[in-house]
Protein backbone atom coordinates (compact mmCIF):
# COMPACT_ATOMS: atom_id res chain seq x y z
CA UNK A 1 0.00 0.00 0.00
CA UNK A 2 1.64 3.30 -0.95
CA UNK A 3 0.45 5.62 1.65
CA UNK A 4 1.07 9.47 -0.28
CA UNK A 5 -0.74 11.66 2.75
CA UNK A 6 -0.89 9.58 6.50
CA UNK A 7 -3.71 10.55 8.76
CA UNK A 8 -4.43 8.88 12.10
CA UNK A 9 -6.80 6.85 10.97
CA UNK A 10 -4.82 5.46 7.99
CA UNK A 11 -2.12 4.32 10.10
CA UNK A 12 -4.20 1.97 12.45
CA UNK A 13 -3.64 -0.54 10.06
CA UNK A 14 -1.02 -2.95 10.67
CA UNK A 15 1.72 -2.11 7.39
CA UNK A 16 2.33 1.09 5.71
CA UNK A 17 4.91 0.94 3.03
CA UNK A 18 6.22 4.77 2.26
CA UNK A 19 8.27 5.58 -1.03
CA UNK A 20 8.90 3.64 -4.61
CA UNK A 21 9.58 0.12 -3.69
CA UNK A 22 10.32 -0.33 -7.44
CA UNK A 23 13.42 1.43 -7.68
CA UNK A 24 16.19 -0.84 -7.93
CA UNK A 25 18.63 1.66 -6.11
CA UNK A 26 16.66 2.45 -3.16
CA UNK A 27 17.33 2.38 0.23
CA UNK A 28 15.26 0.36 2.06
CA UNK A 29 14.18 0.99 5.99
CA UNK A 30 12.36 -1.03 8.39
CA UNK A 31 11.05 0.88 11.18
CA UNK A 32 9.33 -0.56 14.44
CA UNK A 33 6.81 1.09 16.26
CA UNK A 34 3.51 0.62 18.68
CA UNK A 35 0.46 2.21 15.91
CA UNK A 36 -1.75 1.09 18.74
CA UNK A 37 -2.40 0.19 21.88
CA UNK A 38 -1.24 2.44 25.44
CA UNK A 39 1.98 4.24 23.37
CA UNK A 40 0.37 3.79 19.49
CA UNK A 41 0.42 7.49 19.58
CA UNK A 42 4.20 7.58 19.20
CA UNK A 43 3.97 5.36 17.03
CA UNK A 44 1.21 7.53 14.80
CA UNK A 45 3.26 10.63 15.21
CA UNK A 46 6.80 8.71 13.86
CA UNK A 47 5.03 7.21 10.80
CA UNK A 48 3.52 11.27 9.97
CA UNK A 49 6.93 12.27 10.93
CA UNK A 50 8.80 9.90 8.70
CA UNK A 51 6.70 11.26 5.79
CA UNK A 52 7.83 14.33 6.29
CA UNK A 53 10.66 14.04 6.19
CA UNK A 54 10.93 11.73 3.08
CA UNK A 55 9.26 14.54 1.57
CA UNK A 56 11.89 16.98 2.57
CA UNK A 57 14.60 14.27 1.21
CA UNK A 58 12.63 13.84 -2.12
CA UNK A 59 13.25 17.88 -2.57
CA UNK A 60 16.81 17.39 -2.29
CA UNK A 61 17.58 14.40 -4.64
CA UNK A 62 18.93 16.48 -7.12
CA UNK A 63 21.98 16.88 -5.00
CA UNK A 64 22.76 13.14 -3.98
CA UNK A 65 20.25 11.92 -2.00
CA UNK A 66 19.05 8.43 -1.89
CA UNK A 67 15.26 7.06 -3.06
CA UNK A 68 13.97 5.98 0.45
CA UNK A 69 11.85 2.78 0.61
CA UNK A 70 10.54 2.78 3.94
CA UNK A 71 8.39 0.06 5.44
CA UNK A 72 6.38 0.67 8.93
CA UNK A 73 4.71 -1.78 11.14
CA UNK A 74 2.68 -2.19 14.42
CA UNK A 75 4.54 -3.32 17.05
CA UNK A 76 1.68 -2.98 19.68
CA UNK A 77 4.58 -2.92 22.35
CA UNK A 78 4.97 -6.48 22.22
CA UNK A 79 8.45 -7.75 22.10
CA UNK A 80 8.18 -11.14 21.01
CA UNK A 81 6.09 -9.78 18.03
CA UNK A 82 9.17 -6.86 17.65
CA UNK A 83 11.61 -9.26 17.56
CA UNK A 84 9.39 -11.19 14.63
CA UNK A 85 8.80 -7.92 12.74
CA UNK A 86 12.28 -6.87 12.98
CA UNK A 87 13.58 -10.46 11.77
CA UNK A 88 11.13 -10.49 8.71
CA UNK A 89 12.43 -6.82 7.62
CA UNK A 90 16.12 -8.38 7.42
CA UNK A 91 15.30 -11.98 6.31
CA UNK A 92 12.63 -11.45 3.78
CA UNK A 93 12.47 -7.76 2.92
CA UNK A 94 15.74 -7.22 2.78
CA UNK A 95 16.14 -3.49 4.34
CA UNK A 96 19.49 -1.88 4.76
CA UNK A 97 18.35 -0.54 8.06
CA UNK A 98 16.00 -0.90 10.98
CA UNK A 99 15.08 2.21 13.14
CA UNK A 100 12.47 3.44 15.80
CA UNK A 101 11.12 1.76 18.78
CA UNK A 102 9.90 3.15 21.84
CA UNK A 103 10.49 0.53 24.42
CA UNK A 104 13.91 0.49 25.86
CA UNK A 105 12.98 -2.95 26.85
CA UNK A 106 12.55 -3.68 23.27
CA UNK A 107 14.95 -1.77 21.86
CA UNK A 108 17.61 -4.04 23.59
CA UNK A 109 16.63 -7.23 22.36
CA UNK A 110 15.85 -5.85 18.78
CA UNK A 111 19.77 -4.13 18.93
CA UNK A 112 21.12 -7.97 19.84
CA UNK A 113 19.43 -8.95 16.57
CA UNK A 114 21.03 -6.13 14.75
CA UNK A 115 24.24 -7.17 16.31
CA UNK A 116 24.14 -11.05 15.01
CA UNK A 117 22.98 -10.21 11.59
CA UNK A 118 25.33 -7.16 11.30
CA UNK A 119 22.58 -5.04 10.13
CA UNK A 120 22.27 -1.03 11.10
CA UNK A 121 19.84 -0.30 13.95
CA UNK A 122 18.87 3.55 14.38
CA UNK A 123 17.02 4.49 17.64
CA UNK A 124 14.56 7.24 17.28
CA UNK A 125 12.67 7.32 20.69
CA UNK A 126 14.09 4.73 23.44
CA UNK A 127 16.18 6.05 25.97
CA UNK A 128 18.44 3.72 28.03
CA UNK A 129 21.89 4.33 28.46
CA UNK A 130 22.58 0.47 28.69
CA UNK A 131 21.91 0.41 24.19
CA UNK A 132 24.84 3.21 24.22
CA UNK A 133 27.16 1.53 26.81
CA UNK A 134 27.09 -2.27 27.38
CA UNK A 135 25.14 -3.27 24.38
CA UNK A 136 26.75 -1.33 22.16
CA UNK A 137 27.89 -2.44 19.17
CA UNK A 138 29.21 -1.15 15.40
CA UNK A 139 25.53 -1.06 14.19
CA UNK A 140 23.85 0.86 16.62
CA UNK A 141 23.20 4.52 16.55
CA UNK A 142 20.73 6.71 18.08
CA UNK A 143 19.78 9.90 17.06
CA UNK A 144 17.61 11.20 20.17
CA UNK A 145 18.48 12.10 23.67
CA UNK A 146 18.71 9.64 26.62
CA UNK A 147 17.85 9.04 29.69
CA UNK A 148 21.28 10.11 31.05
CA UNK A 149 21.57 13.25 29.21
CA UNK A 150 18.36 14.46 30.40
CA UNK A 151 19.24 13.57 34.07
CA UNK A 152 22.43 15.11 33.93
CA UNK A 153 20.19 18.57 32.61
CA UNK A 154 17.90 17.74 35.30
CA UNK A 155 20.96 17.40 38.05
CA UNK A 156 22.62 20.98 37.03
CA UNK A 157 18.39 22.20 36.98
CA UNK A 158 18.19 21.56 40.69
CA UNK A 159 21.62 22.78 41.37
CA UNK A 160 20.75 26.11 39.60
CA UNK A 161 17.46 25.56 41.52
CA UNK A 162 18.42 24.59 44.95
CA UNK A 163 21.63 26.61 46.33
CA UNK A 164 23.15 25.34 49.40
CA UNK A 165 21.20 25.52 52.43
CA UNK A 166 21.80 24.56 55.79
CA UNK A 167 19.44 21.01 55.02
CA UNK A 168 19.87 18.58 52.54
CA UNK A 169 17.15 18.72 49.55
CA UNK A 170 14.96 16.23 50.19
CA UNK A 171 14.32 14.51 47.57
CA UNK A 172 11.85 11.42 46.63
CA UNK A 173 11.99 9.27 43.17
CA UNK A 174 9.17 7.42 41.44
CA UNK A 175 9.18 5.82 38.33
CA UNK A 176 8.54 2.79 36.05
CA UNK A 177 9.65 -0.59 37.55
CA UNK A 178 11.64 -1.42 34.68
CA UNK A 179 15.20 -0.61 33.17
CA UNK A 180 14.03 2.49 31.92
CA UNK A 181 13.05 3.86 35.46
CA UNK A 182 16.02 2.24 37.12
CA UNK A 183 18.62 3.86 34.75
CA UNK A 184 16.87 7.48 35.38
CA UNK A 185 17.02 7.27 39.40
CA UNK A 186 20.61 5.66 39.22
CA UNK A 187 22.08 8.60 36.92
CA UNK A 188 20.40 11.45 38.83
CA UNK A 189 21.33 10.58 42.07
CA UNK A 190 25.32 10.23 40.56
CA UNK A 191 25.08 13.43 38.29
CA UNK A 192 23.52 14.85 41.65
CA UNK A 193 26.75 13.82 44.13
CA UNK A 194 29.12 15.16 40.21
CA UNK A 195 27.18 18.97 40.68
CA UNK A 196 27.74 19.41 44.46
CA UNK A 197 23.81 18.61 45.71
CA UNK A 198 23.41 18.23 49.33
CA UNK A 199 20.30 15.79 49.15
CA UNK A 200 18.42 13.25 51.30
CA UNK A 201 16.67 10.34 49.85
CA UNK A 202 13.40 10.08 51.47
CA UNK A 203 11.67 7.75 49.13
CA UNK A 204 11.69 5.41 46.19
CA UNK A 205 8.39 3.81 44.59
CA UNK A 206 8.22 2.27 41.80
CA UNK A 207 4.45 1.83 40.07
CA UNK A 208 4.58 -1.06 37.30
CA UNK A 209 3.96 0.40 33.47
CA UNK A 210 0.67 1.60 32.32
CA UNK A 211 -0.55 2.09 35.86
CA UNK A 212 -4.04 3.73 36.26
CA UNK A 213 -3.95 4.04 39.99
CA UNK A 214 -1.43 5.60 41.38
CA UNK A 215 -3.36 6.52 45.01
CA UNK A 216 -0.88 4.49 46.92
CA UNK A 217 2.14 5.72 45.86
CA UNK A 218 1.11 9.47 46.32
CA UNK A 219 -0.44 8.98 49.75
CA UNK A 220 3.12 7.08 50.34
CA UNK A 221 4.96 10.50 48.68
CA UNK A 222 2.60 12.68 51.08
CA UNK A 223 4.01 11.01 53.81
CA UNK A 224 7.44 11.21 53.37
CA UNK A 225 6.94 15.33 52.92
CA UNK A 226 9.57 15.74 50.16
CA UNK A 227 10.65 18.97 49.03
CA UNK A 228 11.03 18.28 45.08
CA UNK A 229 9.20 14.61 43.91
CA UNK A 230 11.08 13.55 40.73
CA UNK A 231 9.10 11.38 38.26
CA UNK A 232 10.56 8.93 35.91
CA UNK A 233 7.78 8.02 33.80
CA UNK A 234 6.07 8.88 30.26
CA UNK A 235 3.39 8.78 28.08
CA UNK A 236 0.04 8.20 30.09
CA UNK A 237 1.39 7.02 32.86
CA UNK A 238 2.89 10.70 33.17
CA UNK A 239 -0.83 11.84 32.85
CA UNK A 240 -2.27 9.88 34.82
CA UNK A 241 0.02 10.65 38.34
CA UNK A 242 -0.37 14.26 37.54
CA UNK A 243 -4.16 14.41 38.04
CA UNK A 244 -3.71 11.74 40.86
CA UNK A 245 -1.37 13.61 42.53
CA UNK A 246 -3.31 16.99 41.95
CA UNK A 247 -6.26 15.87 43.28
CA UNK A 248 -4.50 14.67 46.35
CA UNK A 249 -3.01 17.94 46.78
CA UNK A 250 0.55 16.52 46.59
CA UNK A 251 1.46 19.01 43.83
CA UNK A 252 1.09 22.04 46.24
CA UNK A 253 3.33 20.95 48.81
CA UNK A 254 6.29 19.38 46.65
CA UNK A 255 7.93 20.65 43.68
CA UNK A 256 6.87 18.10 40.75
CA UNK A 257 10.13 17.03 38.23
CA UNK A 258 9.77 14.86 35.40
CA UNK A 259 13.18 16.05 32.89
CA UNK A 260 12.92 13.25 30.43
CA UNK A 261 9.48 12.69 28.86
CA UNK A 262 6.80 14.61 31.59
CA UNK A 263 7.30 17.96 29.06
CA UNK A 264 5.69 15.95 26.07
CA UNK A 265 2.90 17.67 24.02
CA UNK A 266 0.91 14.25 24.17
CA UNK A 267 0.55 15.16 28.22
CA UNK A 268 0.39 18.92 28.33
CA UNK A 269 -2.58 18.73 25.28
CA UNK A 270 -4.68 15.60 27.43
CA UNK A 271 -4.24 17.65 30.52
CA UNK A 272 -5.24 20.54 29.05
CA UNK A 273 -6.58 23.18 32.03
CA UNK A 274 -5.76 20.00 34.62
CA UNK A 275 -2.01 20.67 34.19
CA UNK A 276 -1.18 22.34 37.36
CA UNK A 277 1.23 25.86 37.10
CA UNK A 278 4.71 25.49 38.08
CA UNK A 279 5.68 21.83 37.13
CA UNK A 280 9.15 21.37 36.21
CA UNK A 281 9.00 19.71 33.01
CA UNK A 282 11.34 18.65 30.22
CA UNK A 283 11.28 16.38 26.39
CA UNK A 284 12.91 15.61 23.54
CA UNK A 285 10.96 18.16 21.37
CA UNK A 286 8.74 21.18 22.34
CA UNK A 287 6.45 22.54 20.20
CA UNK A 288 7.53 26.02 21.61
CA UNK A 289 10.70 25.84 21.87
CA UNK A 290 13.31 26.38 20.50
CA UNK A 291 11.72 29.70 18.71
CA UNK A 292 13.64 29.23 15.41
CA UNK A 293 11.71 29.15 12.36
CA UNK A 294 13.09 25.53 11.79
CA UNK A 295 11.07 24.49 14.75
CA UNK A 296 8.36 26.73 13.28
CA UNK A 297 8.08 25.42 10.22
CA UNK A 298 8.41 21.39 11.51
CA UNK A 299 5.37 21.92 13.88
CA UNK A 300 3.15 23.89 11.20
CA UNK A 301 3.94 20.78 8.72
CA UNK A 302 2.92 18.01 11.17
CA UNK A 303 0.10 20.29 11.86
CA UNK A 304 -0.93 20.67 8.36
CA UNK A 305 -0.12 16.93 7.69
CA UNK A 306 -1.99 15.36 10.55
CA UNK A 307 -4.56 17.87 12.06
CA UNK A 308 -2.73 17.89 15.51
CA UNK A 309 0.40 18.91 16.75
CA UNK A 310 3.33 16.62 17.27
CA UNK A 311 4.47 14.32 20.51
CA UNK A 312 8.60 14.29 20.57
CA UNK A 313 8.55 10.81 19.08
CA UNK A 314 8.01 12.83 15.74
CA UNK A 315 10.62 14.86 16.09
CA UNK A 316 12.77 11.68 16.78
CA UNK A 317 11.66 9.41 13.93
CA UNK A 318 12.19 12.71 11.70
CA UNK A 319 15.51 12.82 12.45
CA UNK A 320 16.26 8.95 12.26
CA UNK A 321 15.39 9.22 8.31
CA UNK A 322 17.36 12.22 7.23
CA UNK A 323 20.49 10.58 9.25
CA UNK A 324 20.17 7.71 7.42
CA UNK A 325 19.57 10.35 4.49
CA UNK A 326 22.73 12.20 5.31
CA UNK A 327 24.74 8.65 6.26
CA UNK A 328 24.08 7.49 2.74
CA UNK A 329 25.15 10.05 0.61
CA UNK A 330 28.20 10.61 2.55
CA UNK A 331 28.94 6.75 1.87
CA UNK A 332 27.81 6.69 -1.66
CA UNK A 333 25.62 3.75 -1.18
CA UNK A 334 24.12 1.91 1.68
CA UNK A 335 25.68 -1.25 1.00
CA UNK A 336 29.53 0.13 2.30
CA UNK A 337 28.98 -1.02 5.86
CA UNK A 338 32.51 0.85 7.15
CA UNK A 339 31.55 4.06 5.24
CA UNK A 340 27.90 3.87 6.45
CA UNK A 341 29.59 3.58 10.24
CA UNK A 342 32.00 6.55 9.66
CA UNK A 343 29.46 8.61 7.93
CA UNK A 344 26.98 8.21 11.39
CA UNK A 345 30.30 8.24 13.81
CA UNK A 346 30.93 12.45 12.46
CA UNK A 347 26.94 13.29 11.90
CA UNK A 348 25.95 16.54 12.53
CA UNK A 349 22.53 17.29 12.18
CA UNK A 350 20.61 20.43 11.92
CA UNK A 351 17.17 19.72 13.66
CA UNK A 352 14.17 21.14 14.49
CA UNK A 353 15.18 21.04 17.94
CA UNK A 354 18.59 22.77 17.94
CA UNK A 355 18.79 26.22 19.57
CA UNK A 356 20.10 28.99 17.10
CA UNK A 357 23.89 28.46 17.21
CA UNK A 358 23.83 24.76 17.85
CA UNK A 359 24.04 21.78 15.78
CA UNK A 360 23.06 18.16 17.04
CA UNK A 361 25.84 15.71 16.38
CA UNK A 362 26.98 12.35 17.24
CA UNK A 363 29.74 11.28 19.45
CA UNK A 364 31.87 8.58 17.84
CA UNK A 365 32.67 6.82 21.25
CA UNK A 366 28.85 5.99 22.22
CA UNK A 367 26.60 6.50 18.69
CA UNK A 368 24.53 8.87 20.79
CA UNK A 369 23.41 11.77 19.49
CA UNK A 370 24.37 14.82 21.71
CA UNK A 371 21.25 17.49 21.97
CA UNK A 372 20.30 20.67 23.69
CA UNK A 373 18.10 20.18 26.82
CA UNK A 374 15.81 22.58 27.84
CA UNK A 375 13.75 22.56 31.00
CA UNK A 376 10.54 24.42 31.67
CA UNK A 377 8.26 25.17 34.01
CA UNK A 378 4.37 24.88 33.18
CA UNK A 379 2.52 28.38 32.27
CA UNK A 380 -0.37 29.78 30.72
CA UNK A 381 -0.28 29.41 26.73
CA UNK A 382 -3.41 28.69 24.43
CA UNK A 383 -1.22 28.36 21.17
CA UNK A 384 -1.24 24.79 19.99
CA UNK A 385 -4.72 24.04 21.56
CA UNK A 386 -5.96 21.83 23.15
CA UNK A 387 -3.05 22.50 25.06
CA UNK A 388 -3.61 25.48 27.42
CA UNK A 389 -0.46 25.03 29.47
CA UNK A 390 2.72 24.89 27.96
CA UNK A 391 6.44 25.48 29.44
CA UNK A 392 8.51 28.74 29.52
CA UNK A 393 10.57 30.18 31.71
CA UNK A 394 13.44 28.18 30.04
CA UNK A 395 16.34 26.90 31.35
CA UNK A 396 18.64 25.40 28.53
CA UNK A 397 21.67 23.21 28.85
CA UNK A 398 24.34 22.44 26.26
CA UNK A 399 25.57 19.31 25.66
CA UNK A 400 29.12 18.05 26.95
CA UNK A 401 31.44 16.88 23.82
CA UNK A 402 30.97 13.37 24.74
CA UNK A 403 28.06 11.14 26.13
CA UNK A 404 29.03 11.12 29.71
CA UNK A 405 30.19 8.26 32.05
CA UNK A 406 29.06 6.63 35.36
CA UNK A 407 29.65 4.37 37.89
CA UNK A 408 28.08 1.68 35.88
CA UNK A 409 30.85 1.89 33.33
Amino acid sequence: MIVHKLTTLAITIALLAIGNGALAQSVKIGCLYPLSGPAGLYGRDSAIAIRLAQRHIESLKGVGYPELEIIIEDTRSKPLRSLQIARKFIDTDQVDFLCGVVSSGIALSITELARQTETFFIGTDHASPSLVSTELHPFYFRVSNDIRLSMLAGAKYIRDQYPASAKPLRIAFIGPDYEYGYEAWEDLRWFLQENGVEFEVVGEFWPKLFETDYSIYVEALDQVQPDVIVDGHWGLDVVTLIKQAAQHGLLEKATFMNFDAGGNYEVLAQLGNDVPLGLVLSARHHVNWPPTQANRDFVQAFHEEAGRFPSYAAEGAYSGILAIAEAVKAAGSAGDADAIRGALSSLKLKLPEDPEGFVSFMDPLSHQMMQAQAIGRTVVDNRFLPATRLLGGWSVYLPPRQWPETQKN
